[in-house]
């Protein structure tokens, strides 16, 4: 076998970053210490991105919401005076301003027939049925729609003379109230329009937590004799019983944020004003926008302080049913 002369053994040494004797040279050495160095760092630019915007676009406006809420800023004037805790203590002395939370009490009694509805279709969805995947569509699909395109449809839908009317009148209703003109019933209107949208988001959460439960649970359920009204209360509602929280603390936020359905359909008029909707007409409508942004944080303490407290009267379990 032949073998490298020795000035074709240096060549071939200098080429592969190596002197002579076998060493790596100080070029490759560093190359290797680059390489190192940038995969360790990998990771962490890909992070710095995603904090970098959730800083600039979250916690960066929530700083200036709180500072907002400490002056006298009308929105458009460079000059913010700093005022304290005047705009919180308005917030808490004006009636007017919790006034409006009665409104989200309609809302939070519809969260519930929307949970029930989804949960009731979840269940029996989750199962062999005929058409079961069309189904499932009819009922997500609202929660697709744009919440702009539902309040106008809705609006037409409740108008006098609309397509309500009009079904009511085939079955002998002569006289149907003003569904959004009456105060006394504005709310259910706007609430049931809210029950047709977001039911579809909390049928899809409880359809997958269903459809993750063991199926030799139910065959064992079957063989001792249980009825699927047993198989629910014992099987079902057990091991979903961590999503129905979820949705519990997601309906309680839900109904003191409500701001959509009411903004487009009624414009808060008829008692149908939100906190959520006083909140914006305080800042563009009256130019106060220090004390919409007190009245912004006020409502977001009033969220985490209900979910707090919803945590500590319902924690989570663990539930095993294997």
């Amino acid at each position: 076998m032949a073998t490298l002369a020795p000035e074709s053994a240096a060549a071939a040494g200098r080429v592969a970053g190596a002197t002579p004797e076998g060493r790596p040279t100080g070029r490759s050495s560093g190359t290797t210490a680059r390489s190192r160095m940038l995969r360790r760092l990998t990771p962490y630019l890909f992070l710095a991105v995603a904090v970098g915007l959730l800083l600039l676009l979250t916690y960066w406006p929530a700083v200036n919401l709180v500072w907002y809420s400490l002056t006298d800023w009308d929105g458009l004037d460079q000059n913010q005076n700093f005022i304290g805790l005047d705009n919180y203590i308005a917030v808490f002395t004006d009636p007017r301003v919790f006034q409006v939370f009665g409104v989200s009490l309609y809302y939070f009694a519809a969260s519930f027939v929307q949970m029930g509805l989804a949960l009731y279709f979840a269940t029996i969805l989750s199962f062999s049925t005929r058409f079961q995947n069309l189904f499932r569509g009819i009922l997500f699909f609202p929660y697709l729609l744009n919440g702009v395109a539902i309040g106008f449809v809705f609006l037409y839908l409740f108008q006098p003379g609309g397509t309500l009317d009009t079904v009511l009148g085939w079955v002998g209703v002569t006289e149907p109230p003003q569904w959004l003109g009456n105060p006394d019933i504005a709310n259910w209107s706007l609430a049931g329009t809210s029950v047709w949208r977001y039911m579809g988001m909390n049928f899809v959460l409880f359809l997958g937590a269903i459809q993750s439960l063991p199926s030799d649970l139910y065959e064992a359920a079957e063989l001792d004799g249980a009825s699927k009204w047993q198989q629910f209360w014992a099987i079902v509602f057990p091991g979903i019983r961590r999503v129905i929280g979820l949705s519990f603390i997601l309906a309680i936020s839900g109904s003191l944020a409500v701001f959509e359905i009411p903004f487009i359909m009624t414009g808060g008029a008829n008692g149908t004003s939100t906190f959520v909707i006083q909140t914006i007409q305080t800042a563009f409508n009256f130019r106060q926008v220090g004390l919409a942004s007190a009245m912004a944080v006020v409502l977001l303490l009033i969220v985490l302080l209900v979910t707090w407290v919803q945590r500590k009267l319902f924690p989570d379990e663990k539930v095993d049913l294997t």
